[in-house]
């Protein structure tokens, strides 16, 4: 069959591409950035790419008159306040294309929304349902509450929380009953009714086989860490306060805590199992949803993250056509290191900047300047990265995004994306010419009027040291064995 699937790139979206081809089924996928998914992708030369936007009808390429069925797993989610808005006009872009085609299915993964008194979070998903139903092609909706996977929003929340707070002091909403399912059974459930005469022009809740709360979720978690942790419930914290802890503790936007707190308050269990008939299968329990986002955590095997998304209000779907870094208007400085080692290391040291491995040099100053930036609304570092030894073009390091990873060329370049009176990029690249190895490391910045000039001169005295002393580290780093 033609699968078109809209939101390629997003976290349901990478993980399902493989899943369909297993199938046989000629894939077609829509993405705002082709250079993004061919850089991502394992999977770039057995699928055919279209280019939209779907929030600016004129950039979205035709869609192929042969489609068969569609998926739409597009969220806008972590947008700004007019989140539903723009969802609406995503999904009305994307009928008025689909309609173009002989498309028979369109499915769409949606949320639970079995209460009266929805957020505004779970009536937008609401309405989009009732936007995709206008088309011609009959709607198949998966409702589901928390996707429990590596890399999913609320698992990195569950980790965030429980990891760094012995003693919570938590608000009401952890008291609120879910039906968590994992990654695994929702590409299981979206596989399953593709085609399917059962599920066509209808509607199912999906979820595992527990019933839990938010705590029950935390305390699972910590038991499974080997974990002790107690809870302290605040009874008077507000939904703007509670979205502010969970700013500050866990590596989401704020934006995104108001959408998340907002909905907590709605409870997202299954009302009916009429899936049960018409997608045979067993979900994972909880616990073992956890135990297997633990093994792909420790395998280094995370195949898409929530926070590699580029709707969080940074950079525009177009961000790598700033992958050369402006000349006019700029300041910049650069350090010139010579390399004595294999430039293979040293390449290596670099791919493995930040998350955990940290920034080599003074990391208590990059730590204060995440906090700073948490402070005045921005992402800190907290966001990490995916994986701790592999980047790809617009995944996110700590408060950055990488523009580009040219491996033959040994160029990575990033984008800041903390708060800042201007822009700023930082390169690392290693060259060689008549027999001498360097690492050149660039931090260019363009001020925005005087302030963005203040700051430039501000840290300039902190930038000779950080990054003469990263340079350095970088070159010469080595991981000690283990002990024997």
């Amino acid at each position: 069959m033609k699968v078109l699937l809209a939101g390629a790139n997003g976290y349901i979206g990478t993980r399902l591409i493989p899943v369909l081809l297993e199938k046989d089924h000629d894939l077609v996928c829509l993405v705002r950035d082709k250079r993004r998914f061919d850089s991502q992708s394992d999977f770039s030369d057995k699928v055919s790419l279209i280019k939209g936007d779907l929030l600016k009808e004129t950039t979205i390429d035709a869609f192929p008159k042969d489609i068969d069925v569609a998926y739409y797993l597009v969220h806008s989610m972590s947008q700004d306040k007019n989140f539903a808005e723009l969802e609406a006009k995503s999904a009305e872009n994307f009928v008025k294309q689909l309609d173009k085609t002989h498309c028979k299915q369109v499915i769409f993964l949606s949320g639970i929304t079995n209460d009266d008194k929805l957020s505004e979070h779970l009536k937008s998903r609401r309405h989009v349902e009732d936007v995709l139903r206008e088309a011609k092609a009959e709607l198949t909706v998966l409702r589901a509450a928390i996707v429990i996977g590596s890399g999913s929003s609320s698992f990195e929340i569950i980790r965030d929380l429980t990891e760094k707070l012995p003693v919570m002091t938590v608000p009401r909403w952890v008291h609120t009953k879910c039906q968590p399912i994992a990654i695994r059974d929702v590409l299981g459930y979206l596989e399953g009714v593709m085609d399917n005469k059962k599920a066509i022009g209808k509607t199912f809740d999906v979820g595992g086989p527990d019933v839990l709360s938010f705590k029950d979720m935390m305390l699972g978690y910590a038991k499974a860490r080997k974990l002790k942790r107690r809870f302290i419930t605040i009874p008077f914290l507000s939904p703007k306060l509670s979205s502010y802890w969970l700013y500050f503790i866990t590596s989401v936007s704020y934006s995104l805590a108001q959408s998340l707190v907002d909905s907590m308050k709605n409870e997202t269990i299954m009302k009916n199992h009429d899936i049960d008939a018409v997608v045979k299968r067993k979900c994972l329990t909880y616990k073992e949803a956890l135990e297997l986002a633990f093994e792909k955590i420790e395998q280094n095997s995370i195949v898409s993250s929530w926070r590699d998304a580029l709707n969080n209000g940074y950079l525009t779907s177009d961000f790598m056509d700033q992958i050369k870094v402006p000349q006019h208007g700029t300041v910049n400085y650069k350090v010139s290191t010579d390399i004595d080692s294999d430039t293979k290391e040293v390449w290596d040291n670099i791919m493995a900047i930040g998350g955990a491995r940290g920034w080599y040099y003074w990391d208590w100053i990059w730590r204060i300047r995440g906090s700073i930036d948490r402070i005045v609304g921005g992402v800190g570092l907290r966001r990490g990265r995916t994986s701790n030894i592999t980047i790809s073009n617009g995944d996110v390091i700590d408060f950055w995004r990488v523009l580009l990873v040219d491996k033959p060329c040994k160029r990575l370049l990033l984008y800041a994306e903390m708060k800042l009176p201007g822009e700023a990029w930082l390169e690392f690249k290693i060259t060689e010419e008549k027999g001498e190895k360097k690492l050149s490391q660039i931090a260019t910045f363009r001020p925005n009027g005087l302030w963005g000039r203040l700051y430039w001169y501000t840290m300039f005295p902190f930038h000779l040291f950080i990054f003469k002393g990263m340079a350095l580290q970088i070159v010469n780093f080595k991981i000690l064995p283990a002990k024997k």
